[in-house]
């Protein structure tokens, strides 16, 4: 393996100013290539070997919510931030469901994006095939919890992160600020943890995470 290679990082912008421009901001980390549009980039998505990718939102051909969500749906488990001009909440919400690992708002700051980049890349892991819970199976790819009877339940992109960490490590307590850190925005508040949790629970069972009242969290059971 050679480790002088720089991670490579699909660009897709179709500003002819911006594009090049972030790509040289980024030159001296990443191996950057640039598509200018949706189509094109979910073709590159889909195609080639990448460690992160960078996606504006207004994409001409295909919306950069929906090729990230494309991408997903394909199992493309690639780290992912969306770049946008539109800095709404429900922006926001619209693209980490999406499947989007961060999102940051135009204009944004060199070192800030540079900074993002690696907190995204450093975290990531990828999903695994299936996660056991009670009698259920969790399927991250698919965004769906399965029961032994036949039943499925299915998850937003946030759901399915928050449930599989949980599960992947069913003995630990975590709290509202580590799982704030691993999956959310840095932006968002802890209530944020509590409000997927109500939403889990609301569509599977009350069960399916114990709150440990002082700590945080834990898996259940869906039963």
């Amino acid at each position: 393996m050679d480790t002088d290679k720089l991670p490579a990082l699909l660009l897709v912008e179709d500003d002819p100013a911006l594009g090049p421009l972030i790509a040289e901001l980024l030159a001296g980390d990443y191996d950057v290539e640039i598509a200018t549009d949706g189509q094109r980039g979910l073709h590159r998505g889909l195609t080639g070997d990448w460690d992160v990718l960078v996606v504006d939102r207004g994409l001409p051909v295909m919306d950069g919510v929906d090729l990230i969500r494309a991408l997903r749906r394909q199992g493309i488990s690639t780290p992912a931030l969306i770049l946008t001009a539109l800095g709404a909440t429900s922006e926001l919400i619209t693209g980490l469901d999406a499947g989007a690992n961060d999102y940051m708002s135009k204009p944004f700051d060199a070192g800030e994006l540079r900074a993002r980049l690696r907190a995204i890349t450093r975290r990531f892991e990828p999903a695994p095939a299936s996660v056991y819970i009670g009698d259920w199976v969790l399927h991250p790819a698919s965004r769906s919890l399965r029961s032994a009877y036949g039943d499925q339940v299915r998850l937003t992109a946030k759901e399915t992160e928050l449930l599989a960490l949980l599960a992947g490590a069913p003995e630990r307590v975590f709290s509202r600020t580590e799982l704030l850190a691993a999956l959310f925005h840095p932006t968002d508040g802890p209530g944020v943890i509590d409000t997927y949790v109500h939403y889990l629970r609301r569509k599977i069972a009350k069960t399916v995470i114990r709150t440990v009242h002082g700590v945080g969290y834990q898996i259940g059971d869906a039963s």
